[in-house]
């Protein structure tokens, strides 16, 4: 009797066994279904973050705050070489720390991780040590991971987290911390070239304009901020003929007087830039071009009026009379000109291809009869 109730136990206890790996087995299968959802959402804000219309340290920041938020971590840096030196594009870190946690790869401790694109984890084991890199805080850092990073073997950087915590990391999943890292990764390889336009935007030194690239940065946000805006491009049509007939001081002060005269009529939705030479854009952000007529007859009217002059001089030249040299003085006769200007305009559409359509515009100004001068609607 005795022994058919131990049976009995024994088969119990195996039966509970194994429902209990059962249950833990899908409990382990759950979490796993549950991290991937969790990275896949991550990964989706990630995304939606690289697509918006935001400058690119702007999304870095987004990025890390995400990364704070969702993956519960105290401290988080995102640092990038800029093509001549290390600086924090994120951090939730206060800026006096900012000088030693841009120059991290110079520490002797993490040196091997960037060669060889490895992370690396350290710690304190008691409260009166500090980590390497620090230099003089010791209360704010008790671990870190530092995390190299690289698009398609080049080295841009690194991530490095950190904890007021000692082994605050030993049981991190660095599965998981990959994948953000990754995603790190992508979007600065996806917002590259927003960058490179963003930072070859120039000032151009007649006009006090920006030049064409900040169309295509910067303004592209306000822009998109309406469903429709009209793009004008103009031309100053005689540039070449002013250069060449009176003088290249001329040409230069009818452009900057040409910009000034269209700066006076600006709305602040308005954007205004020197495109390329004697071209201009104007971008009407949110107006139909229907409604621009009166308004571009008015700014070309006005320009158009201007007459530049170049008052009679008198010069001094040197010549050589029978041998002698000789001071002659002579007279630089009066010279003046006055512009003409060339319209086109169109309609951008949100979340099209702008440098598409500026392009179109400026391939129908460059082709246009040398003569023409009127608005035309494209």
């Amino acid at each position: 009797m005795i022994i058919i109730v131990i049976a009995i136990l024994v088969i119990a206890i195996i039966v509970l066994i194994t429902y209990n790996l059962h249950i833990q087995k899908k409990i382990e299968a759950y979490n796993n279904i549950n991290d991937r959802i969790n990275n896949l959402s991550i990964l989706q804000d990630f995304m939606k973050i690289a697509g918006q219309e935001e400058t690119v340290d702007e999304k870095l920041k987004m990025i890390n705050e995400i990364v704070i938020e969702k993956y519960n971590i105290k401290y988080s840096t995102i640092v990038v070489f800029d093509g001549a030196e290390y600086v924090v594009k994120a951090s939730n870190v206060d800026e006096k720390h900012y000088d030693v946690l841009s120059n991290l790869h110079t520490e002797e401790i993490f040196q091997d991780s960037v060669a060889t694109a490895t992370p690396k984890y350290i710690t304190i084991d008691n409260e009166n040590e500090k980590l390497p890199y620090q230099k003089t805080e010791m209360g704010r850092a008790k671990s870190a991971m530092f995390f190299p990073l690289y698009i398609e073997n080049i080295y841009i950087g690194y991530w490095i987290m950190e904890s007021g915590q000692m082994h605050a990391f030993d049981k991190t999943d660095t599965t998981i911390i990959d994948v953000v890292k990754d995603n790190i990764i992508s979007v600065l390889q996806t917002t590259s070239y927003q960058e490179t336009i963003e930072n070859i935007d120039r000032i151009d030194k007649f006009t006090g304009l920006h030049s064409a690239e900040y169309l295509y940065g910067i303004a592209k946000r306000t822009i998109d901020q309406y469903s429709t805006s009209a793009i004008c491009m103009f031309k100053i049509q005689n540039i070449e003929e002013i250069n060449e007939t009176t003088s290249r001081q001329i040409g230069n002060d009818i452009i900057t007087e040409i910009s000034n005269i269209v700066k006076t009529r600006m709305n602040s939705q308005y954007i205004f830039v020197r495109y390329m030479g004697p071209k201009f854009v104007i971008v009407f952000s949110g107006v139909e071009e229907g409604s621009l007529e009166e308004f571009l007859k008015d700014i070309k009217q006005e320009a158009e009026e201007l007459v530049i002059i170049e008052e009679e001089q008198e010069i001094e030249k040197i010549h050589e009379i029978k041998g002698k040299r000789v001071r002659v003085k002579e007279i630089k006769e009066q010279k003046e000109a006055s512009p003409k200007l060339n319209f086109v305009v169109s309609t951008y559409y949100m979340g099209t291809g702008l440098e598409q359509l500026t392009k179109k515009l400026e391939e129908y100004l460059d082709s246009s009869d040398k003569d023409e001068n009127q608005i035309n609607y494209i």
